[in-house]
Formats: structure tokens, sequence, C-alpha cells
């Protein structure tokens, strides 16, 4: 095992990732080649050792995955249609070769010329003419190795990139107990690989290998910045002033201390707002500036999203720039209040974020992988980030199954006022205790967290997702204290301590508190959980009588449109989704379902979840696929609007809702309400209208009455006039004006409990903006026709 805190201290003296550091790049993406063969007993590790063995030679693309370069060679199908991701499991145990000669830049005396790999995946070895340069063993952090000596000075440098299988070398770890039997697969629990990889219930098993992100040369000079770290200390909104702090961290000779200067300033709008000078006499300071006239970063309807342009120049001794560092900041608070546990019972429980001294009502999605081949992600990020503005999300959660977002994602969120909840990359298992990982974790953390530490829309770190829960599943009759886990528990608060300390940490989401621990680890004691349980109709008791303050998982299933299935399936699988003569999903749909294996139909059951909630609320499943789909979205539609609507009525006691989730990273069957072909579920369009910052809507009755219910997600008080009417038969049931409070709610009126079924039409102007919503009343089952012909006639969503 390598000596990882030696490894990331060594990258540290080279500048790895150096976030905004500016240096010469000279790209290395584009054509490679790739050599691909089955991992001998004693795997290659060397270009020797490549000799011995016989391999296949195709082009490929970097940044790419594997399997990409093998549809394009003509040697697999395409892994996203029917059943075909199956046949990539014999590659699981390959070897793969990346190869690429290049000619040598030209080197100054005072430069070096470092080599950097923004995503290798995973475990690897790499050669430089020759020469052993270091390796690789973690898919999320950037790699960057000095080779300034290994150039040639003329003629081509050759450089390979020798990958290992991921689940073959995982046998070489020992796992604990609790690591065998849980929800993530065993063999990614020492590999530092994303986890969904192995096959999840939202995406196939698909262990690639590749080059994900860029490589790159970067030429630097010997003297350069390694990190800037901006900070906001303390702000006063009515005074408009603000003190942030920049921390600057450099490489120089000593001899060019006291003969170099640091150059810092902030802009906003292109005019100049602070700039000062700084003589360096230490390879490490810190600025701290009073700022006058301050444009706060606000979340989403809270106010704008203002940035500043920060940058640091070091400049010698002539005023010749050396380096320089540019981001953009965002001057804001953040805190996470919360309490260790809930006892609704005392009015004792909180879990809410509060930005820049204001309580905030949190709407948001969880984001998953966007694509399972991640060399494909950098394209997709702009559209997906686009949907989540539509849909008026001031909060996203990175979920602990994925991959870290690059920053172009983090700049889009920056932009557009949508706050990041970023969980580490480890997600529904037990993790290793021992020296060696958490040594990994610690690296990994580190770099993450100097990686992105200086973007305003990130506001939380949390541990993982559900390893506390995770500990509850494993043995069923034990109650494991998940607060003895060295990981959570003491790695990676420690690295956000040191490393990010005005930023929230959360161990675990949910996280099984001490207290809650002790208390039996019952639901209702979680301030925050995740509302998953028995999926059957969604105003079940277990949806209504959930005590959490915050939900950050909460979802249900809606099929894709037709175009999708159509892309998904092949031709004859696409329709009967049943076999007749047994009534048994057709294979793909089981595919899709999610399964990762062919013969292990894992999460097939979340097709029988579907139907059974389409029989709940239509009392049959419709045999025709059109109505079928018709079915299985209006049922997600109405079951995800409620659920935003039952936590927005229950503000200030409940404090935000994250749910599951914005779109999908893989053609499937989901609780996304949109799926990967961007294509939107009738659930975004019910979504995207019950979270206007300023909206009014009904709640399910309480002693007899419909609560008729205004929130206000601003810092302005609103007005508006409201007019609720039956859509069948016209009939006006309230007229009224209203007002509601800056970040408020208020009950506009009570309405009477209607007989039988229904629809209630909702129409607002609202501060001289019309806005319309609808209130689906009575029992279950309702008839699938009426219940369209009814939403047609709101003339609010736009009905297939």
């Amino acid at each position: 095992m390598k000596n990882y805190l030696t490894l990331a201290l060594a990258a540290l003296l080279i500048g790895i990732n150096p976030v905004g550091v500016k240096a010469d790049d000279i790209s290395l993406n584009g054509a490679w080649e790739l050599s691909f063969f089955p991992q001998p007993r004693k795997a290659v590790t060397s270009p020797d050792g490549l000799d011995q063995v016989q391999s296949q030679q195709i082009a490929a693309t970097v940044p790419g995955n594997v399997e990409l370069d093998m549809l394009k060679a003509g040697l697999i199908a395409d892994p996203m249609i029917g059943s075909n991701v199956y046949a990539l499991r014999k590659y699981e145990g390959y070897q793969w070769c990346y190869t690429k000669t290049f000619a040598s830049p030209r080197v100054k005396p005072q430069e070096r010329i470092r080599l950097v790999f923004g995503g290798i995946d995973c475990l690897a070895e790499i050669w430089f003419n020759g020469k052993h340069i270091g390796s690789a063993s973690n898919m999320f952090i950037e790699h960057a190795y000095d080779v300034t000596e290994a150039l040639k000075a003329d003629g081509e440098n050759t450089l390979q990139v020798i990958i290992r299988s991921a689940v073959i070398e995982a046998q070489q770890y020992m796992l604990g107990t609790f690591s065998v039997g849980n929800f993530a697969a065993t063999e990614s629990t020492y590999i530092r690989k994303a986890p969904h990889s192995y096959g999840w219930d939202i995406m196939p098993r698909l262990v690639s290998a590749g080059l994900w992100r860029d490589v790159s040369l970067q030429v630097v000079n010997e003297t350069h910045i390694v990190h800037t770290q901006w900070m906001t200390s303390s702000i006063d909104l009515e005074a408009k002033t603000a003190r942030i702090f920049v921390d600057v961290q450099l490489a120089i000779p000593f001899e060019k201390l006291d003969r170099t200067q640091a150059r810092i300033s902030l802009r906003r709008g292109g005019k100049v707002v602070h700039e000062e000078r700084v003589r360096v006499i230490s390879h490490a300071f810190r600025r701290i500036i009073e700022l006058q006239n301050v444009a706060f970063w606000w979340p989403r309807g809270y106010g704008d999203p203002a940035l500043y342009d920060a940058q640091v120049v070091l400049e010698d001794e002539n005023g010749g720039v050396i380096s320089e560092s540019q981001c953009r900041i965002g001057i804001r608070t953040v805190q996470l209040d919360r309490t260790e546990y809930n006892d609704v019972a005392s009015d004792y429980g909180r879990f809410r974020f509060v930005v820049n001294g204001e309580p905030l009502f949190i709407r948001g999605t969880n984001w998953v992988p966007l694509d399972a081949l991640h060399s494909r992600d950098a394209a997709l990020v702009d559209d997906a980030v686009q949907l989540m503005v539509e849909a008026n999300c001031n909060m996203v959660r990175c979920w602990g199954g994925n991959v870290y977002e690059d920053h172009r994602f983090f700049d889009l969120c920056d932009e557009n006022g949508i706050m990041v909840w970023q969980d580490f990359a480890m997600g529904c298992t037990f993790y290793p205790q021992r020296d060696d990982f958490a040594r990994m974790i610690e690296e990994e953390a580190t770099a993450v967290v100097t990686k992105l530490r200086n973007h305003p829309s990130l506001v939380l770190w949390a541990g993982n997702n559900e390893d506390d829960l995770a500990l509850r599943w494993t043995l069923i009759n034990f109650n494991i204290d998940p607060n003895k886990d060295r990981v959570s528990r003491e790695v990676l608060p420690r690295v956000i301590y040191e490393m990010d300390p005005t930023r929230p940490f959360l161990p675990s989401s949910p996280y099984y508190s001490q207290q809650v621990y002790d208390g039996g680890s019952h639901d209702d004691l979680l301030p925050e959980n995740h509302l998953w349980g028995p999926r059957g109709y969604y105003k079940d008791a277990y949806y209504t009588q959930a005590k959490a303050r915050f939900v950050s998982e909460i979802g249900y299933h809606g099929l894709p449109n037709r175009s999708t299935l159509e892309k998904m399936f092949t031709k004859d699988a696409v329709n009967p989704w049943l076999d007749g003569n047994v009534g048994l999903w057709n294979d793909e749909w089981m595919t899709k379902a999610v399964r990762p294996f062919p013969d292990e139909p894992k999460q097939g059951g979340r097709n029988d979840l579907m139907t059974n909630q389409v029989k709940i609320l239509f009392g049959s499943v419709p045999a025709d696929l059109d109505n079928f789909i018709r079915g299985s979205q209006a049922v997600q539609a109405e079951a995800m609007k409620f659920f935003v609507e039952k936590w927005r009525g229950d503000k200030p006691e409940r404090s935000g809702i994250i749910w599951w989730n914005i779109r999908d990273g893989w053609p499937i069957l989901s609780d996304a309400v949109t799926d990967y072909y961007n294509s939107k579920k009738l659930a975004f369009h019910f979504l995207k209208n019950v979270q206007e910052n300023v909206c009014v809507f009904i709640n399910d009755a309480k002693a007899g009455k419909h609560p008729l219910v205004a929130v206000n997600d601003t810092r302005k008080d609103a007005n508006g006039l409201v007019v609720v009417t039956d859509v069948a038969t016209g009939k006006t049931l309230y007229e009224g004006n209203f007002a509601v409070p800056a970040n408020g709610k208020v009950v506009i009126n009570e309405l009477p409990t209607q007989q039988g079924q229904g629809m209630l039409l909702i129409r607002c102007e609202i501060d001289g903006k019309p806005y319309t919503n609808h209130y689906l009343y009575g029992e279950p089952p309702f008839n699938l026709n009426t219940y369209y012909e009814l939403l047609g006639k709101t003339n609010i969503y736009a009905i297939n």
C-alpha cells in the first residue's frame, strides 16, 4: 500500500490542483492508442509486461471511456439499448493501456513541466519515456506529476497509462463484517471509484475504465501560486459591509522572497472594488479585506447571486507577471442550524439552512450521475443545470454514489443561486476503519475540498449517503452504533476543520447522532431523513405522519415518455411489456428496472412498485402502453406535488424538501422527473409550478377543513388575489385578497371538504403576476380519462 500522505504532500509541492491558477496548458486530449487484454494472474504494471501478453489495439479518444472506444470500433453494441450492457461483464477483468506520443514543449530555465490528469479510472501506473513516474488509485481526484527531467530535449515523448481491473484488484483487501451484504457492491468498498459503477437501483452495472477528464501538460514557473482560499469572515447586511479573508500559498525559492510581490484585487461588473500589493516575505500569507457597499450572494428567490472576480497575481521585482490565480467568489455566510435529535412533542428539533442570517426554505433536487460513462459528463452538465433553474430549485444535493462534479457545474450553480449540498463519494455501506483506507479518504477529501471551497454555492459537506442507516440493514437483530465510524466522525471533520472551517459538515445523511442511537434509532428522532418506505399510496401515514423537519430524499416512480422508451429498448421489447403467458415483465424492462446482472432481478421489483402505485390511484393498470405511461406519469406528478406542498405548507416547522431526482444518468425506468434524453415527465411541470417563489395551494383537510395556503420564499412581502373554483362545475368556492409576509406563510382561508371526486382550480394574481394551481380531491381510485380531462381544462400544464 502506498504512503498516501507522502504522495499528497509531493503533489502539493508541485502544485497539484491549483484552483483557478493560470498556467500554459498544452492539451494531450484527442487521439490516443488503446490496447487491452484479460488481466493475468500477476497484473501487468510496466511496458515490459505489455510485451508478454497478447492484446487488441484500437484507436481511443481522451477524455474517454474504454467502452466508447470499443463501440466506435464496432466491438460492442450500444450498452444503452436493451440488455446490451450485460455484454460488458467480461471486460471487467481486463487491463487497459492508453498510449500517446507528443513533442516536448520548450522550457525556460525557471519553468517546470507537470503532467496533469483530470481523472483516471482507476488503478493505474503511469510511465513516461520508459520511466515510472507515479501511480493512481483514486478515480475522484486530479493527479499531477513533475516530468521536467523526463522530457526528451528533441524528438517525441511516449506516455503510457496502464490500468488494472478494479474488480480483480478488490480481492486484495479484507472486508469487515459489516461490509458484506450491504446495498453497495462489496467490490466497491475499498476501491475509490464511483459506487454506482457496480450497479445501483438508479444506474446499471458498468465497471468502466478510462482517462475520463482532460489530460494536459502545464508549464509552471518555479515560483507559482499553489492555492488561494477566499472566505467570508463576517457581514453586516444593513450597512452593506463585509470582512473577507484571502489565504495564499506559494511555491517559491528562498532567493525570490522579499523580491516578489502579490497583487490582490476584487472586481464586480468590471469595476475594481479593492486592490492592494503585498511584498512576499513567506510562502504563505493572509490578507484581511474590509469591503463597503457589498453586493451579497443569495440563493434563488432570496436575492441576487452576486459574484466578484477575485484575482491574485505574483509579480517579479520588475513588475512582470510570474503566476496568477483567479476565480469568482460570493460574499455570504452559511450555517446549518440543526439539533442532534428530534422531538416533535416538545417542539424540539431543527434542520435548516441559514444564509446571511436568513433562515431558508429549501426547494431542492437530488443530483445523480450525469452518465454511467463519465467522460460524457462535461457535455451534459449545462442542460442538466438548466433543468434545475427551470424548476426553480434553490438547492441540489450531490448524492454520494456519484463522482464529484467539476468547476463548470459549480460555476453554473454560483451564477444561478443554486446551493450545493455535497456528499463525499461513499454510500449505503460500511467502509473500512483501517489506517490505509483512512489515509486514502484524507487525501481525497483534502484534494476535493481545496478544489471546490471557493464556490459560494457550496453550502454543506456531508460525510456520505446512508452509511449510518446501512448499519441497520447489515445485521438486522443488532443496532450498531454509527458514531464509532472513524471515517465520518474523525477523518472527514478533521479535514473540513482544517481546510474549510467556515462551511458546515454533516457526518451522514440521514445522521444517526449519539442521541438518536441512544434513543433506539427510531425514524421519528431524525430531524433530517430519507423517506422511501413501502412506496404505496403517496398519502399513506408513512408520508403524512413523518416527523422529519427536513427530507433530503423522497420520490415516486414514473415512466418516461414513449419516445424515450423507443430509444432505450429494442423494437420488439417496447410493447408488450409483460409476457402474456406468465404475466412477468419482459427481460429488457427488467434490465431497465435496474438489475445489475441478467440472472439477478435485484431491482426488477421496482416495476411492480410502479404498477402498484398506478393501481392504487386509478384502480387498474392500463393494457395500452400509452395509457400506462399516462397513468404512471400522473401518479408520479400528483405524488411529487403533494410532497412539496405538504412540506411547504408546514413551514416554518418544516424547513425543506430535496426530492429524487431531476434527471436520469442512464436510459432507465426510475423516479427521475426528466429522463436521460432530457425529455420531461409530467411531474417536472407539476414541480416547476409548486416551486415558484410565492405560490398558493390547498393542503389536505385537517378537522374537516382544507387549508388554502400562501407561502413566500423571498425577502419581500407579497400580496395577491385568489379565486378557487371547481373545474367540473365552474362553481366558485372562495374569492379573496391575501397578504403573505417576507419568508413567511399564511393560511388564507379554510375550505370545506369536498364530496366525491374532482379537481379544484386555484387562480391567483400575485403582485401583478398570474399564478395557477390545482388540487385533486376525493379518495382513489380515480378514472384515468376523467382525470386528464379535468387536468386539461385547467390549462396549467402541457398535456400530451
